[in-house]
């Protein structure tokens, strides 16, 4: 049943597996970004533009403590998903509680110094002006809520991990529903302007929490822990930590890269720059869903063939992955290129962000079709256990090459010095990122079949 499914991950062809992994995950992701995209808009048409750029600027606060989720669920996830495919049962179940006694301890502590830093960290993160008392209001009250989806983001790296991709999929699927419900309820229908938005979102997470604990107490999960699986083992926190360290390095990143661009973007050009970044935002996280969706179900077809020393497997599937996160990439650049004016007249009315964002969109976008090679690149060498490259390749996007540039390029080409940033470091990584994935192919990968 469950455990059989698991199986599969090492028999079964590597195209049909890839495709029954990543649809589930892409349409969950699907379903996320719009609910990103639709929460915007409401938020947008029903309380303002300045409040679309209030949000924004919450986003990498909450996110990064939500991350903390994020983070050991892949870390721990793969080390489940390799104990699952050399069949050590017992070391996976280990992990598991260990990965829900992590999240629930260091979310925890986050989030108090969070709410008690409050008036430090958001203007800190560009909630200056009149972006504060609405950032203020929304922050406060999604923070609570974060614990609950730092569990869900664990719970659905586990889900996959197990080779249920479809329960991965509903899990994402209902706080995404639940918040587009709670959205018009509490925005549209009760008015309650940017305290109905937080509500909504914090209320969606509990959704999802709910749902995943339903998973994993029901027949459907493999994974049967009990009390003695919570106690934390240092072998297998290490190994966590260091593999789910570069989740979370990613998303610190992230964080300090929107403080640096809501910074730049309101020295240069006010509320609606932040607004017109906001937007691209919502655009990267909704329009890159199919990507992502490879990228996550190629994740445990590596991890358990790698495990179960399959190497053939491996390669193929990196091979496989790559060819299709390509051609998905192709697609979703060229219809950015064709259609950002319509894109950008969905979220708002405002006549100044309207102009702004369609050329900024189409350089945010510039090297699409060819930076999905870094993000599968990125996510094999975590797949499989090795930190050090993972965390490298990470890094080498936003860290090493965007951060740099967002604050050299615009002291000469001002607003259009941040948004070329964007394709120039996507270039610069995804060379980066080649180089090191080619290596592994040629040499560790037949070196290791070969002995």
């Amino acid at each position: 049943m469950a455990k059989a499914t698991s199986k599969e991950l090492g028999t079964d062809s590597i195209g049909k597996l890839l495709v029954r992994q990543a649809v589930p995950a892409s349409i969950g992701i699907l379903v996320m970004s719009l609910n990103i995209l639709v929460d915007t808009i409401f938020v947008g048409n029903w309380i303002g533009s300045v409040a679309i750029a209030a949000i924004n600027v919450v986003l990498p606060v909450s996110f990064f403590i939500a991350a903390l989720g994020m983070a050991i669920g892949i870390g721990g996830s793969s080390i489940i998903s390799r104990a699952l495919g050399a069949e050590e049962p017992k070391k996976a179940l280990k992990t598991f509680g260990n990965q829900i006694t992590l999240t629930f301890l260091l979310t925890s502590v986050f989030v108090i110094v969070g709410l008690v830093f409050v008036d430090t960290i958001i203007p800190s993160f560009g909630g200056k002006g009149a972006i504060f008392d609405p950032a203020k209001i929304y922050y406060k009250i999604v923070l609570y809520g974060v614990p609950f989806l730092a569990l869900c983001m664990l719970g659905n790296n586990v889900i996959r991990a197990e080779g249920r991709p479809k329960f991965a999929m509903i899990a994402m699927i209902i706080p995404s529903a639940g918040n587009l419900i709670f959205d018009y309820i509490f925005i549209n229908v009760l008015d309650y302007g940017m305290y109905g938005a937080a509500w909504a979102t914090t209320g969606s997470y509990m959704c999802c929490f709910i749902y995943i604990v339903w998973y994993f107490l029901s027949k459907n999960s493999e994974l049967k822990i009990n009390w003695s699986h919570f106690g934390l083992n240092k072998s297998i926190v290490f190994e966590i930590a260091s593999l789910g360290g570069v989740t979370l390095a990613r998303q610190a990143v992230v964080s300090i890269t929107y403080l640096f661009l809501n910074n730049i973007l309101f020295e240069l050009g006010g509320e609606s720059s932040v607004t017109v970044y906001a937007i691209i935002g919502r655009m990267l996280m909704f329009a890159l869903f199919p990507v992502l969706g490879i990228t996550q179900g190629f994740l445990p077809i590596a991890g358990f063939n790698y495990g179960a020393k399959q190497y053939q497997r491996v390669r193929e599937s990196i091979n496989t992955a790559i060819k299709y996160a390509v051609i998905l990439g192709f697609a979703i650049f060229i219809l950015i290129m064709l259609f950002p004016e319509a894109i950008t007249n969905v979220f708002t009315h405002d006549k100044e962000v309207l102009a702004e964002t369609p050329g900024a969109m189409r350089w945010v976008f510039a090297a699409t079709p060819i930076v999905v090679i870094q993000l599968i690149g990125s996510a094999y060498f975590q797949a499989i256990g090795k930190a050090k490259p993972a965390l490298l390749l990470t890094l080498t996007r936003q860290g090493f090459f965007f951060i740099p540039l967002i604050l050299i390029l615009p002291k000469f080409y001002g607003e259009i010095g941040v948004w070329i940033s964007f394709p120039i470091a996507d270039v610069l990584s995804t060379i980066v990122t080649g180089y090191f994935l080619n290596k592994e192919v040629r040499k560790e990968l037949v070196i290791t079949e070969n002995n």
